[in-house]
């Protein structure tokens, strides 16, 4: 497995290519704007891209996701269900990032333990809300990889003061997470924003894993 990190807009926020190195199948995890950025790294390598994978629909992570399914012809799956609420209020997105309008429209819906296959690196869906209700992320267990959204960050957490966000529930979500990945330390967080960071780093000095 390899991965490319295309930060995009204001909110810096990690955008990642995700392939497969014996099939180069390939998939787009959480474009969230600035579609010809990304159309411009995707020159650069020869892969065929598969689909789009959504962790949640914050504007910041959505927005350039629709565009480009219909400029590739790939669909848009995730996030889990329990995020209409932010589709149905795009305009409010609009107020509270400040970014501008988009369309979005998901081909489906996914679930918690789902499996999600980039060629032949299999990716397990785990439902984490807190930051939005239907937010989740992606573990690949064999490269210790996990695409962690805005569930957690290096040193910290996703907001909990926006609508429909819960701290305590975020809270639930981060010792599930913990309780997954117990005695595998080694793991690799992905985050939605900022640098890059492992599951030993954060049991060490995330006051939130502790």
């Amino acid at each position: 497995m390899k991965y490319k990190i295309i930060p995009v807009t204001n909110f810096y926020q990690n955008c990642y290519l995700i392939w497969c190195k014996k099939t180069f199948n390939a998939a787009l995890i959480d474009p969230g704007g600035e579609y010809k950025k990304i159309l411009n790294v995707l020159k650069k390598y020869k892969l065929k891209i598969k689909k789009i994978l959504i962790t949640h629909c914050h504007l910041d992570h959505i927005g350039a996701a629709y565009i480009l399914s219909k400029i590739l012809n790939i669909p848009i799956l995730g996030p889990h269900k329990n995020d209409i609420f932010w589709l149905k209020n795009i305009k409010l997105q609009n107020k509270l990032f400040n970014l501008p309008h988009c369309i979005f429209i998901n081909n489906i819906w996914l679930k918690n333990k789902q499996n999600i296959f980039i060629g032949k690196i299999n990716f397990q869906v785990y439902h984490c809300p807190g930051h939005t209700p239907g937010h989740i992320i992606f573990f690949n267990k064999s490269n210790k990889i996990m695409i962690s959204g805005d569930i957690i960050f290096k040193n910290s957490v996703g907001r909990t003061d926006l609508p429909k966000s819960n701290f305590y529930v975020l809270k639930n979500s981060i010792k599930k997470m913990t309780f997954l990945l117990k005695n595998k330390k080694d793991i690799i967080i992905l985050p939605g924003h900022g640098e890059k960071t492992s599951f030993y780093r954060e049991i060490k000095n995330n006051m939130y894993l502790k």
